[in-house]
């Protein structure tokens, strides 16, 4: 059995699926931090997996989106009182 994964775009934050009535899904895209074991299996285990609260249907992460679950981020140094400096000490 494939199991169904889609390409999430960019910025995605809903489940764009439809279901048999021709409605969207709509669902909220939420990181699955422990997937199946066929899941893994079949996708591997280093893939960022998303998953729709409503209709369980599997999304990958964007290569082109900096806004998947905070990993990716640049460094910024901070002074003494805990403030962002852009200055590089």
């Amino acid at each position: 059995m494939a199991i169904a994964f889609k390409e999430k775009k960019a910025g995605q934050r809903a489940c764009d699926e439809k279901n048999p009535k021709g409605n969207l899904c709509l669902g909220h895209l939420k990181r699955w931090y422990q997937p199946d074991p066929a899941v893994l299996k079949e996708l591997g285990n280093n893939t960022e997996i998303y998953r729709c609260e409503r209709c369980h249907t599997l999304y990958g992460a964007a290569l082109a989106d900096d806004s998947t679950a905070g990993q990716k981020y640049a460094l910024r140094p901070v002074n003494i009182w805990g403030n962002f400096s852009d200055r590089n000490i």
